[in-house]
């Protein structure tokens, strides 16, 4: 297999140096790898911090800027960060109006997130919490208790950032988290595996002419596996496993995410046939988004995200973002 890179121990810091050449509007540090925005901390405004394994690029780090995250904090490839590290970027973003973790359901997240939040506030600082499970693919994985945490994830940043950059407090910044978590569904689809630099092959075998239907963001089995679908199949399925779940009443927010190695061709085809099982179904969608945004490294594949959304989800959406990954309005 080959990769750009150097050696497989250096890949994250590698990548975070070229992360700050590139964007002098973030404060990256490299040593103790959290990504802060350069303003921080902004007076009054709440503090929202992500973070997770590297390999899901641009999550997050790629959605730090205003009117998303305050900072991010990148751990090794498909591996949690540290609590040192959640606690150096809360310090950095506080500005005595409170920090929001916002956590994907993988079991090291939840528990250093856990335990980061309590060394904060032995530091004064006010901690709020809110967990993504918006995986409706299985509902315990090799990962994690309960629902795993996917595409929602942006969902989740973009509004309750847009939220905290208006000067809500954190009360109001953590309700619209849950909110927006609780009003979105996700299903993933792989038609290769991924490879890490460290291993330096697939990890895990999928003969050439199969999918994985409801396979998670680190190659986590799915639902089963089947011979090779067309787009307009894997969108039937996909997103009526999502809207049999989600069985929304409004308009969506839809997120058509590719999983890092399906290029844009394909994925704007699958959204069309994702648009055509949305109308079939009667299901009014506000926006689309599609694009690379939560990705499993070089894994072929792409997962669909619903969220529905009332008219102040749907003006936080539309409201200004200035990210290396998502960006309108400024």
């Amino acid at each position: 297999m080959k990769m750009l890179i150097n050696v497989p121990e250096t890949v994250v810091d590698d990548a975070l140096r070229g992360m700050a050449a590139a964007h002098p509007d973030l404060a990256v540090d490299v040593a103790n790898r959290v990504v802060v925005r350069r303003d921080a901390p902004v007076a009054g405004k709440v503090g929202l911090v992500s973070g997770g394994g590297s390999g899901h690029e641009p999550l997050h780090g790629g959605f730090v800027g205003p009117g998303m995250l305050s900072a991010a904090c990148p751990g090794e490839v498909f591996t949690s960060p540290v609590p040192d590290q959640m606690v150096r970027a809360a310090a950095a973003v506080d500005s005595g109006a409170g920090v929001l973790f916002i956590v994907k359901n993988y079991t090291g997240d939840v528990l250093n997130f856990d335990m980061a939040a309590e060394l904060a506030e032995d530091e004064g600082v006010q901690v709020a919490k809110v967990l993504v499970n918006d995986d409706v693919a299985v509902t315990d994985s090799l990962f994690t208790a309960g629902r795993r945490g996917t595409g929602a994830t942006l969902f989740v940043e973009k509004l309750a950032g847009a939220a905290a950059e208006e000067g809500a407090p954190l009360e109001r910044v953590e309700a619209i988290a849950r909110q927006v978590n609780e009003s979105s569904r996700s299903f993933g689809v792989a038609l290769t595996a991924v490879s890490t630099p460290a291993k330096g092959s697939p990890t895990f075998d999928l003969p050439q002419g199969e999918l994985e239907l409801g396979i998670g963001i680190h190659g986590e089995p799915g639902r089963e596996r089947r011979a090779m679908m067309t787009s307009r199949e894997i969108a039937d399925f996909a997103v009526n496993a999502v809207l049999e779940d989600l069985k929304p009443t409004g308009p969506v927010l839809a997120l058509v995410n590719g999983m890092g190695g399906t290029p844009l061709l394909e994925l704007y085809g699958f959204n069309a046939e994702v648009q055509r099982v949305l109308g079939e179904r009667g299901v009014s969608v506000a926006r689309t988004l599609v694009g690379n945004y939560v990705t499993s490294l070089d894994m072929a594949g792409c997962s669909v995200t619903l969220c529905q959304v009332d008219e102040d989800l749907l003006r936080l959406w539309d409201a200004p973002v200035q990210t290396p990954a998502l960006r309108w309005g400024r």
